[in-house]
């Protein structure tokens, strides 16, 4: 009787773009937008019709979030503060999507450092926050793009920010059920498209990137160093706290088109609050299921969403605070990434593991949303 095949994680990869905007260069051009809305609407703000806009700060930005700059795909647009909007022209159908082309660049690069040819891989899961359109699949463009095996399938999945440790276990069930033996997970970000970047508790929090993930049966990798995935677990809540209501039936009901829920809008506080804890938990559970001791658990590569978040979580499961080498941080470069932050961190933050050496890879984010993803290092 043939044994199951065990999945593992042969490489990663990583698209960043070219151009970053730090908090002083954001701050500058956010409150030249506050001093502009102020101004036009002086006679309203008299009258008590509206309230005047506040300034934001470099120092209110990283207390509050510990980001200090991200990468982004235009910079021009969102630092011009009478438009406060990227600007990403549209492309023609001949040509291939800009999320497509960034989540090829984090796909090639992930296939290069696994020493694998594109027409190896028998399926492509994109699995991001925002798909710039609803069909075709982003997924099946990148498998095009690439020239992937003929015979394989690709498909889209949104679950926001858990969307990467989503595909990740939904990848691993493949390999383990024989429908695939190599299996590309890629997540493009450009959170800044549906960010609202007049606002002054949110205008700071997204940047843009994408990643890549190749998810292989063990027996594909052989020799070559790897990351054995030793148990995987998803987890789902509703929650309305953090939401984006832009979708194909704005147009039916036009009184709310260009409304604030249309962009990204989220309660911080009650996030900050309701999370923490399920996560937390969440993790503690894995690990005892998994007979993972804290002191066990040599990395941990979380949610890049809020540094204060992260240090909470941190410290719960491990029972003390966690230095950078044991919960290293891509978010005061990279800002929100969404699906990618964790994978950002792992990329970055992998190498140095030895053989044997314990890590997780975790996310949580809108929905509720949460993905573990336990992981052993091997060679």
């Amino acid at each position: 009787m043939a044994s199951t095949p065990t999945p593992v994680i042969s490489s990663t990869g990583l698209f960043t773009p070219s151009q970053s905007i730090s908090n002083e260069e954001l701050v500058a051009s956010f409150n030249a937008y506050v001093d502009l809305f102020n101004s036009r609407n002086a006679a309203a703000i008299t009258a008590g019709a509206i309230e005047a806009l506040a300034h934001s700060s470099v120092d209110f930005i990283e207390k509050a979030s510990g980001i200090k700059s991200r990468y982004v795909m235009d910079k021009a647009g969102i630092l011009d503060p009478q438009i406060m909007t990227p600007r990403i022209p549209e492309r023609p159908n001949e040509e291939i999507s800009i999320l497509a082309q960034m989540a090829v660049t984090a796909a090639e690069e992930a296939l290069q450092r696994a020493g694998r040819s594109a027409s190896d891989v028998d399926a492509v899961i994109c699995a991001a926050s925002n798909m710039q359109r609803a069909y075709p699949a982003m997924a099946i463009e990148v498998q095009d793009a690439l020239g992937c095996n003929p015979d394989g399938f690709a498909f889209d999945m949104n679950v926001a920010c858990s969307s990467a440790t989503f595909g990740i276990q939904t990848a691993a069930d493949f390999v383990r059920a024989g429908h695939a033996r190599s299996v590309l997970v890629v997540n493009p970000e450009i959170c800044s498209g549906h960010l609202n970047f007049t606002d002054r508790d949110s205008h700071f929090i997204f940047g843009d990137v994408a990643t890549a993930i190749l998810i292989e049966a063990a027996d594909v990798v052989g020799d070559a160093p790897h990351w054995s995935i030793l148990g995987t677990k998803l987890k789902t809540a509703f929650s309305n706290n953090i939401r984006n209501n832009f979708g194909f039936l704005n147009r039916t009901a036009p009184e709310g088109i260009g409304a604030k829920d249309k962009l990204f809008v989220q309660e911080g506080r009650k996030v900050f609050k309701e999370v923490v804890p399920m996560v937390s938990a969440m993790i503690a559970a894995e690990m005892e299921r998994l007979s993972i001791a804290p002191e066990a658990l040599r990395r941990m590569w979380l949610h890049q969403a809020n540094a204060n978040m992260n240090r909470l979580i941190a410290a719960r499961v491990l029972g003390h605070e966690a230095s950078e080498d044991e919960s290293p941080t891509v978010l005061d470069t990279y800002a929100n990434t969404s699906s990618a932050g964790s994978i950002i961190a792992f990329h970055h933050h992998s190498r140095d593991l030895a053989d044997g050496d314990l890590g997780l890879i975790c996310s949580f984010g809108a929905g509720y949303s949460a993905g573990t993803v336990f992981v052993k290092k091997v060679g």
